[in-house]
């Protein structure tokens, strides 16, 4: 068992409470994995004003040399997979395979963004006038707060962290309560490759306590926020009419729309991992399955064979295909939901219980769960569920699988499947998302391409691609004329 302390100015510290915090696997919750320090608004003050002060001599390093730095943390980083991997698994509940993924995600996010510290510095642009050059900077805000989540703890906190880093900002970031180990473990790999004292921070401790120094301190001009609808909002309330940058990725209700045409095995097995792979928990997971009445029945039940072979446990055995919930209020909150659709009048086509028998007996396990003749006016067709819950909906022709997709108030991510080019032209079009898929999973992704979402997904700018460093930058322009 490790005891986590904070990392501030280059060191790690212990927090002034002198209480910490412990962190238990969620596929045993009998192990305790490590405690983590209970940070007061004091720790955080002093890690924001640590960071403003290194924040002079960062900004004015060339962005090839912050590159550099960042370039032998890749070095290290890339040697510590495994070890990210059983972290993970351990405190997310992640299989191992998925743990893994989100290790080379994280990687290739880093990677791109830390390749973007020699391509991205502004744009020039021609004069009207003879003897006058024009050109765009961009320029480092200053101190950022970066709130990443348990879902993805790696993947998040590389895809805000790095780009705030090459762009010249200084930093502070708070992990979820439920994965400290993963945040402890990138700030090694940062502080393995040397970069200067006070430019990256982590404060570990509970939101309600330090949550309004690191959003609200005068010293913080950008907020990247991951993580719940109604705390993301909250947040940005707080933040109105402050001269602080926010960028806020925020909850989803993902329709994967099957049309006649489609593939249907391909379709299924969409389904199933966007649905099921991390047990639901990701942002832009299949929440809804919305199929063309021609073949809905087939589509129904070629799902729930697949979903019955989908082997439930412990995420560090090889075999398991499916993990634990993460915690206790999870665990809760999913099986609420899936009660309420019982009481809604959904059919349960399978699942719909925990799982607290043998090996499951000591973590928080729920069954994979299916909803049929789910209409869209439900619950649990239109809250965020966040768990292994798939609610599938029968659309009468191509129109009305598009209505039902965007009747939410979420707009993250979309899926369709289909061989009609046509068609899948006009989803695309039609869409209200930020990531929008032809034929592939809701939760597909690659680091070159923005992420983020519209409606009540996201706020501000998206996160990843050429948009992971303009958020984290002001631009200048300039205009010089080469005779006074």
């Amino acid at each position: 068992m490790r005891i986590l302390q904070n990392y501030v100015g280059g060191k790690w510290t212990d927090s002034a409470s002198g209480r910490r915090r412990q962190s238990f696997n969620q596929a045993n919750r009998d192990e305790l994995i490590c405690e983590t320090q209970d940070s007061t608004p004091a720790d955080a003050e002093a890690a924001l004003r640590i960071a403003a002060e290194a924040f002079p001599a960062w900004s004015h390093t060339p962005m090839p040399r912050r590159a550099a730095l960042l370039q032998e943390f890749l070095k290290h980083f890339g040697t510590r997979e495994e070890e990210f991997a059983r972290a993970i698994t351990r405190e997310n509940g992640k299989t191992l395979r998925e743990s893994r993924t989100e290790f080379l995600a994280a990687f290739k996010e880093a990677e791109f963004q830390v390749g973007q510290g020699r391509r991205t510095a502004g744009a020039s642009r021609p004069s009207e006038l003879p003897g006058v050059t024009c050109h765009l900077r961009r320029e480092p805000l200053g101190v950022a707060t970066l709130i990443t989540p348990w879902n993805f703890p790696l993947n998040v906190a590389c895809r805000k962290l790095i780009p705030a880093l090459i762009a010249g900002n200084t930093c502070v970031l708070k992990p979820a309560d439920l994965t400290p180990m993963t945040a402890a473990l990138l700030f090694e790999s940062l502080h393995a490759a040397g970069l200067p004292p006070g430019v990256a921070n982590l404060v570990f401790g509970r939101g309600s306590v330090i949550g309004d120094t690191i959003v609200t301190h005068p010293a913080v001009k950008a907020l990247s926020f991951t993580g719940s609808t109604e705390v993301g909002l909250g947040i940005a309330q707080k933040l109105a009419g402050r001269d602080t940058k926010i960028q806020l990725e925020l909850g989803g209700k993902n329709p994967l729309v099957v049309l006649a045409d489609a593939d249907l095995d391909k379709a299924v097995e969409a389904a199933i991992i966007g649905g099921f792979g991390c047990s639901g928990q990701w942002c832009t997971s299949t929440s809804r399955v919305i199929v063309e009445a021609g073949i809905h029945d087939t589509f129904l039940a070629k799902l729930i064979a697949g979903v019955k072979a989908i082997v439930v446990g412990d995420g560090s055995d090889e075999a398991v295909k499916m993990g634990p919930v993460c915690g206790s209020q999870q665990y809760e909150t999913i099986l609420k939901f899936i009660e309420v659709g019982k009481q809604e009048g959904a059919r349960l086509a399978i699942g719909g219980n925990a799982l607290t028998e043998d090996r499951n007996a000591q973590g928080w396990f729920i069954a994979p769960t299916v909803f049929a003749d789910v209409a869209p006016e439900m619950v649990i067709a239109r809250e965020e569920i966040f768990g292994p819950v798939v609610v599938v909906l029968k659309a009468r022709d191509f129109d009305d699988a598009v209505r039902l997709a965007n009747d939410t108030r979420y707009g993250l991510a979309s899926s369709l499947y289909t061989r009609d080019l046509a068609k899948a032209q006009r989803f695309i079009a039609e869409s209200g998302v930020g990531l929008c898929h032809v034929n592939l999973p809701t939760a597909y992704k690659e680091p070159q391409l923005e992420f983020g979402g519209v409606k009540e997904s996201g706020r501000g700018n998206p996160e990843a691609g050429d948009s992971g460093i303009e958020f984290f930058t002001r631009h200048k322009a300039v205009y010089v004329k080469d005779q006074p």
